[in-house]
């Protein structure tokens, strides 16, 4: 395997090819005290997308992201901070709640889901949980999708205990996504870009409606310690079964591309955003989900991260130096083909959110097979990970992990926005399944 770029050389020392619990553990030890996993929410328990200061606010990184708080809750669940997660998760039905008629009104047809600003939002302001007036792309189908899916995760393990009407808000995202055709609708996925069929949206989708389907089984059986023991009225199982099935068939028609339009502007054959339909949603089997780590790795991979995909140009090269701090995380959902033209082909930025999760796939399927190969990308990923901590040099304290290195005058370095929260949480994910792997 190739060579990893360790950005501080103080975590040599803790660093190795084969791991033990007790080494895992002294790392573990170790970056606590660095404060590389220490998070701050804000009073409705909510976090902001990346720890935003008056030298980045421009950046609007201190709102809440639904996708970001998302993965973060799954992070705390897996760690085994159950209370916490179910605490981030009952913030987001609570402004989804207060947002009811978002959904309502494209169900009943009063609004068009072509305007995404008519569409549930996906980025708000996390103190008062009231929408922001900014434009954005909130046709985002992804998002909606991994919230259902880890609320209902919850709901299943009673650790969320739905409101009757709560539990009718779940029945409605079920509604919204029939009424859009979600397996054929046009979003902006989980890179906020312009807008069309992806797998990676549709496979969010299947995996909410699965849980959803599973949390309103054991509804009806009563076996669910819910407030309420009947499901929302008008959502049966073969409803939501077919819902679903609509969304696989399309997989099946898709992957492992994601998008197969012929547009040149949305046709993408690999996508990073597909790594997360292996773990953590597990809505594609083995041979395809191998397909997925094998295309990723051959594709986007570099020494400093892995690309979101072939031709991004969020973070081109000197993009500081090319964009002013107004112009750089401005919704470019409709004009992507403009900062399309500061990027220099090949030169990607290198993001850090995907190295934890290749990890935690190839945990996963270790803990299935039992397989040495399958253990060593385990521990390989997870050691690119740990090389993409910020080291002494720069702007940023040490051991933090950054959304993306990218090129500033020839050598690659830590974008704005770090610590990335996201980051944080899936490098938390990627140590717990290497300890589970090792146990």
């Amino acid at each position: 395997m190739p060579l990893i770029v360790i950005q501080n050389e103080r975590l040599l020392p803790y660093m190795t090819d084969r791991y033990d619990l007790a080494r895992l553990r002294q790392l573990r030890r170790f970056l606590d005290r660095q404060g590389t996993f220490a998070l701050a929410p804000l009073r409705t328990q909510l976090f902001p997308a990346a720890v935003v200061d008056p030298s980045n606010r421009h950046s609007g990184y201190q709102h809440v992201w639904v996708r970001d708080n998302v993965h973060v809750s799954h992070s705390m669940w897996v760690d085994g901070s159950v209370r916490a997660a179910a605490q981030v998760m009952s913030a987001l039905m609570r402004f989804y709640q207060g947002h009811r008629y978002r959904f309502e009104d494209i169900v009943q047809g009063t609004v068009k889901s072509a305007d995404p600003m008519s569409r549930p939002h996906v980025r708000f302001d996390g103190v008062t949980l009231q929408e922001s007036r900014e434009t954005w792309a909130h046709a985002q189908n992804d998002a909606l999708g991994y919230f259902l899916w880890m609320y209902c995760t919850l709901a299943c393990k009673a650790s969320v205990k739905p409101s009757r009407e709560e539990i009718d808000t779940l029945g409605l995202f079920a509604r919204y996504f029939d009424a859009i055709r979600y397996w054929e609708d046009e979003d902006s996925g989980h890179w906020e870009e312009g807008r069309k069929i992806e797998a990676s949206s549709i496979g969010a989708v299947v995996a909410g409606l699965r849980k959803l389907r599973e949390y309103f089984a054991l509804l009806s059986n009563g076996r669910s310690k819910a407030r309420s023991h009947e499901q929302s009225p008008g959502i049966s199982d073969s409803f939501l079964k077919r819902l679903e099935q609509r969304g696989r068939n399309e997989l099946s028609r898709i992957l492992p591309h994601e998008c197969i339009q012929k547009s040149p502007a949305k046709n993408r054959r690999t996508d990073a955003a597909l790594l997360f339909l292996v773990y953590p949603l597990g809505v594609v089997g083995e041979t395809m989900a191998a397909r997925i780590l094998k295309d990723i790795a051959g594709s986007l991979e570099g020494p400093y991260g892995i690309k979101r995909y072939v031709g991004d140009s969020y973070w081109a090269p000197d993009y500081k130096e090319k964009l002013d701090a107004s112009q750089r995380t401005v919704d470019f959902s409709d004009s992507v083909e403009t900062r399309n033209r500061l990027l220099e082909p090949g030169q990607e930025a290198q993001w850090c959110l995907f190295d934890p999760i290749m990890s935690a796939a190839y945990g996963r399927r270790y803990q299935r097979t039992g397989k040495s190969t399958d253990l060593d990308r385990q521990t390989y990923y997870f050691n690119r990970s740990l090389g993409q901590l910020t080291g002494k040099t720069g702007s940023f304290r040490e051991f933090q992990c950054p959304e993306a290195y990218y090129l500033e005058r020839g050598r690659y370095v830590p974008n704005d926005q770090t610590p990335l929260l996201w980051t944080q949480a899936n490098l938390l994910i990627a140590m717990k399944l290497m300890e589970a792997s090792l146990q």
